[in-house]
């Protein structure tokens, strides 16, 4: 079928097609009304519907694929490999699930998960969707105030957290910052459960509030928990993202949606088959690690590939040894973790076996081209971008080889998915704008099944972070975008990351994308700096492939190929040739860390930075 022909069903006949899309899921009760919107932006999909994650993703397999791998969790920080079959990841879903029970959690209570990419995660997130629990998986890298923050936003009745992670060998002890948040938050829960893997055991217990999960584990032995079936609109799971004041804001997604635009998107988009193997390089704690580790690949009865680790560790050949390994045939990763790969031989992946492998997915920032060139001479596959949010859940901009596999464009994340109405607009009128023209890229409500039902406990705060930007009720993606004349869509970068100078507006995206393009560049990062004259001006930091022997002249020569190809007024003020660029421990840039260093403020929250070493490199050649 032809995508023009499945996506335009899927916008004029939106209850019609997701009623069909909603028979790939089990119901226990089906639904009464496909869609109730009738309190727009809020809607309600599959009203009335009863059913559940953790049985849609585990106990609905058990009569056809019990002694298959659901999940594999490869550890090389521990050197611990775990093969796990969908009748032991049932066996140990119901055991961990009777543990939340004996610490008196139930349906509606909040669960916070603070757990690096080890198979316990997984086991916790689907036992608490199994009792209708509302998990809340925070980032492992994430700081004390940072959890006590979202701690305080969800009031968990239980906090679940590993004893320790580990990064590139280096133990990183998670209990004294669950012990510092629960000191700071004012809704501390009243159950601290740890799961020790043994890499932190010297840390003290706090008597009343700590149990360990060994041995309530043993005490419940190969207990049977039944499933609570949930309305399809009860929420499932928060998933906190930055906002523009200092509280984070809590995603909220529901039950019914989510589970079939799991089951959509992993037979459209991804293309897996049940049987077949995803490997998703996320963090369980992000967007894409809750969708496609966790819920997408199992609830379409596929084998999911966990990885804790370095992309280059023990060597840059990893991940391309995991997937000869286990066949993958779907993987999903980002661009960063792309160009750190970019910096080693390439023999490194084609030393491999990669036959089964039929397409790399990337997402979580824009892809430039030069990037997805190298991967794509690399791999000789499909390199599939996909332009997706924490807020929609699953990927709003995508190809789907699934359905109807058009051309790739580099630089593109290609067309709006199946149920997603989106527009460019003009910020200014609203209008949407010509092919080729910049605009904000929106979605016109109600979003489909899968994206976020509201803010939790905000629902005001949900409007007016997303649906107050224009006169007509669209949702705003805060991304700057531009739509070529076939249809394909662009993404210039966030709507706040633009640069106003002197009067010209300019995406740091597009000047990135000059600097990225040179052969001797292998990673950069534009921010604005303010100019007294100018009001902005572009600033670039660049790390090189190889350090060269003259740093000024490197730096002229990058100025001027961003004056060659975008015009004069976009040639950056100062270009830093730097070692690293300072980074989040999920891959992403602290550009708003590096905009204020050069403009000598302060940098703001820095508890996720992976290498505090890049940023003191930064003040360094800033001379600070």
């Amino acid at each position: 079928m032809r995508y023009e022909d499945i996506y335009r069903r899927s916008i004029e006949q939106p209850e019609e097609f997701w009623a069909e899309a909603a028979q790939a899921i089990y119901w226990h009760k089906p639904p009464q009304q496909i869609l109730q919107y009738d309190n727009p932006p809020f809607r309600r999909w599959f009203v009335g519907g009863e059913t559940n994650l953790c049985y849609n993703a585990v106990d609905r397999h058990l009569a056809q694929r019990a002694d298959q791998l659901a999940l594999v969790a490869v550890s090389t920080e521990t050197g611990v490999t775990r093969e796990i079959t969908y009748a032991e990841l049932y066996r140990e879903v119901n055991a961990f699930a009777a543990v939340l029970k004996a610490l008196d959690v139930g349906r509606g209570d909040r669960v916070v998960i603070y757990m690096p990419n080890m198979a316990e995660a997984v086991f916790a997130m689907l036992a608490c969707a199994r009792i209708g629990a509302i998990h809340s998986v925070v980032f492992g890298g994430f700081a004390a105030h940072n959890l006590a923050l979202r701690i305080d936003d969800a009031q968990p009745k239980l906090l679940i957290a590993a004893d320790a992670g580990s990064r590139g060998g280096k133990v990183i002890p998670y209990k004294p910052m669950v012990d510092a948040a629960c000191a700071e938050a004012r809704h501390a829960p009243p159950k601290v459960l740890i799961v020790s893997r043994g890499l932190d055991a010297a840390q003290p217990r706090v008597a009343g509030r700590d149990v360990d999960y060994a041995k309530l584990r043993a005490a419940v032995g190969e207990a049977e928990v039944p499933i609570e079936w949930l309305e399809s609109n009860e929420p499932s799971y928060l998933l906190y993202t930055s906002g523009t004041t200092g509280k984070p804001k809590g995603v909220q997604r529901d039950v019914g949606g989510y589970a079939v635009a799991m089951a959509q998107s992993m037979r459209t988009v991804f293309d897996c088959a049940p049987g077949q193997v995803m490997f998703s390089t996320s963090d369980v704690g992000w967007a894409v690690g809750h969708s496609y580790n966790v819920y997408g690949p199992l609830i379409g009865g596929c084998t999911s590939l966990l990885y804790e680790g370095l992309p280059t560790n023990p060597d840059p050949g990893i991940w391309w040894a995991l997937c000869e390994q286990y066949g993958v045939r779907t993987m999903f990763s980002s661009p960063t973790a792309i160009r750190v790969l970019k910096k080693h031989d390439v023999d490194f992946i084609r030393r491999h076996d990669l036959s089964q492998l039929k397409y790399l997915f990337l997402a979580g920032e824009p892809l430039d081209e030069p990037t997805a060139t190298w991967i794509n001479g690399a791999l000789g596959k499909p390199v599939i971008d996909n332009y997706w949010q924490t807020e929609t859940g699953w990927p709003a901009l995508t190809l789907l080889p699934g359905v109807d596999m058009k051309p790739v464009k580099f630089g593109s994340p290609g067309f709006p998915n199946l149920g997603y109405r989106m527009k460019v607009i003009d910020e200014q009128s609203g209008a949407e704008v010509a092919p080729g023209q910049k605009g904000v890229l929106v979605i016109q409500p109600p979003l489909p099944p899968g994206c976020m039902s509201t803010v939790w406990n905000d629902d005001a705060r949900f409007l007016q972070s997303y649906f107050s930007h224009f006169k007509e009720l669209l949702y705003s993606s805060l991304d700057w975008a531009i739509r070529d004349e076939e249809g394909y869509t662009f993404i210039l970068g966030r709507t706040d990351d633009v640069i106003n100078v002197a009067g010209h507006r300019l995406g740091t995206r597009e000047i990135e994308e000059v600097i990225a393009g040179h052969p001797c560049v292998a990673e950069a990062a534009v921010i604005g700096m303010h100019d007294e004259l100018k009001g902005q001006v572009p600033v670039v930091f660049a790390t090189m492939k190889v350090a060269p022997q003259d740093a000024a002249g490197a730096a002229r020569e990058l100025q001027q190929c961003v004056a060659d190809q975008l015009g004069a007024v976009a040639r950056p003020a100062h270009v830093y040739i730097v070692n690293a660029l300072p980074k989040t421990r999920s891959g992403k840039l602290l550009r708003r860390s590096l905009q204020a260093l050069a403009e000598q403020r302060d940098p703001g929250d820095l508890s996720t930075l992976d290498d505090p070493g890049a940023l003191d490199e930064i003040r360094r050649v800033l001379g600070r």
